[in-house]
């Protein structure tokens, strides 16, 4: 696959639960390394990569705190840290591949991380490096999807790529309704108007006010997040009202 990347600087946002395999928790090394391997395909074609990795595979802090009566606060704390593991894993990963990458975490674990420092990012990025940032946004109460729009703001990526399990976004449910529609392209006026399923409205609302485009497609489709950076047609992309 080749051709001119649209994109010269993306931010890939990818699940933590992503990262476990069939197996739905910690990590499994097989789909850790695939995934690993999809990322550096972006980056070989020529394109800036970040990525904002997710702790679900480990803990979800909002679930967490419900279920067995948490403060919040230190919930969420928790699944920070589950964070920096798959940023960890995730570097590692990727540098068997023979591109270098960096952990930023946005809490202070200078043994294993470094700190977030946007304009070091930047320069990271400029060198070719992969960034992996960890930790969300380092305040309880924010998903790492807003992270991941935050961070793709502030290192001005060109685009979001939301690496998910499902190909797009749909009308409705396609796990419940067997006539679900994916969309190519839907505005962001169009997905807030009939609610429609993307990512956590704070995360999303950031998107629309700062015309962020996002592309959401499906991780266990090989080379999808390549074909986007390329401009082919997969997933769905949002932008535009």
């Amino acid at each position: 696959m080749s051709g001119t990347p649209k994109f010269k600087r993306v931010l890939l946002k990818i699940s933590g639960e992503m990262l476990a395999g069939d197996a739905g928790f910690g990590l499994d090394a097989t789909t850790l390394n695939r995934i690993a391997g999809e990322i550096v395909a972006v980056a070989n074609a020529g394109v800036q990569v970040a990525v904002v990795v997710g702790g679900g595979n480990f803990i979800r802090g909002d679930a967490f705190s419900q279920q067995g009566g948490f403060d919040r606060s230190v919930a969420d704390q928790m699944g920070m840290m589950g964070t920096v593991i798959n940023g960890l894993a995730l570097q590692n990963a990727i540098e068997k591949y023979g591109v270098a990458a960096r952990v930023q975490s946005a809490i202070t674990v200078s043994q294993v991380a470094e700190p977030f420092i946007v304009r070091r990012a930047i320069r990271h990025l400029e060198k070719g490096r992969i960034v992996v940032f960890a930790s969300g946004t380092g305040n309880p109460y924010f998903t790492t999807d807003t992270a991941g729009v935050l961070r793709a703001l502030e290192i001005h990526a060109d685009a979001l790529i939301k690496a998910t399990k499902v190909d797009g976004v749909y009308d409705k449910d396609p796990r419940k309704h067997a006539d679900a529609k994916r969309y190519e392209k839907v505005g962001y006026g169009e997905v807030m108007s009939k609610q429609l399923a993307v990512m956590d409205m704070t995360a999303f609302t950031m998107c629309r006010e700062h015309e962020l485009p996002l592309v959401v497609l499906d991780l266990n489709q090989k080379d999808a997040m390549l074909q986007a950076v390329l401009g082919e047609p997969v997933g769905t992309v949002v932008a535009g009202e």
